[in-house]
């Protein structure tokens, strides 16, 4: 199939939809498979450049009647794209590793929280498979920390998940985390060795965590995605 940036069925679809990237297809497989998002829902996408995750989130909550709202997060300045998007989204440039947990909560409906916490967030590749997945997988950590606050930090203990990471280190965030009780998480990670004993991590904090490959996904890539749908 097409190597990385290839044009392909998917980039050719995304053009002609109004979707300002492909990776907009993975979000819509996932939910069509196992229905994330519903009207009224409360999105945090973190990783949300360019903004396709943003167009079909929106799209997900359907009228503009239905309430709900989209956050998107990324180290990028995200201009929100017309297409499928309303009032409900909005953009915030800033780092995970530095913005506070109540923050983030702040920027949610009423800050109660959200109700379905979606990382797309990935490093940089060098190409050096071993640190690309620790690089990962830390920013996995990072997400699961905010999503479920010190329940992450409890069955990660023992586990030596980034120990060969030398990104920032992920601190557990003290207290519950902004993800409403019942609520979804899907983390993006590279495959590894390490990716069994992230989801093993995840398994007793949800009620369901399983991993997808989206048929969207490039064969050339090593992403995957864990689902985590409610949260105990």
């Amino acid at each position: 199939m097409s190597g990385a940036g290839t044009p392909d069925f998917y980039y050719r679809e995304a053009l002609r939809l109004g979707y300002v990237a492909r990776s907009a297809f993975k979000l819509l497989q996932m939910q069509n498979k196992f229905k994330l998002i519903s009207p009224g829902s409360a999105v945090l996408d973190l990783g949300c450049a360019p903004g396709a995750w943003l167009q079909v989130a929106c799209q997900s909550l359907g009228a503009l009647k239905n309430g709900g709202a989209v956050v998107g997060i990324d180290t990028k300045k995200v201009k929100v794209p017309s297409a499928y998007c309303d009032a409900r989204v909005k953009t915030v440039c800033g780092d995970v590793f530095k913005l506070q947990k109540d923050q983030i909560r702040a920027l949610s409906p009423k800050e109660k929280g959200f109700s379905v916490i979606l990382s797309d967030m990935c490093p940089l590749v060098s190409g050096i498979t071993t640190r690309d997945a620790a690089l990962s997988a830390e920013l996995g950590m990072q997400a699961l920390s905010l999503a479920v606050g010190e329940k992450a930090s409890a069955q990660s203990e023992s586990d030596n998940i980034h120990e060969q990471s030398d990104s920032p280190t992920s601190l557990p965030v003290k207290g519950g985390g902004i993800l409403l009780p019942g609520g979804h998480l899907v983390i993006k990670l590279l495959e590894s060795e390490d990716v069994k004993e992230f989801s093993q991590i995840c398994k007793p904090l949800f009620r369901k965590a399983v991993f997808l490959r989206p048929k969207a996904t490039r064969s050339c890539s090593r992403e995957a995605y864990l689902i985590c749908q409610g949260l105990q």
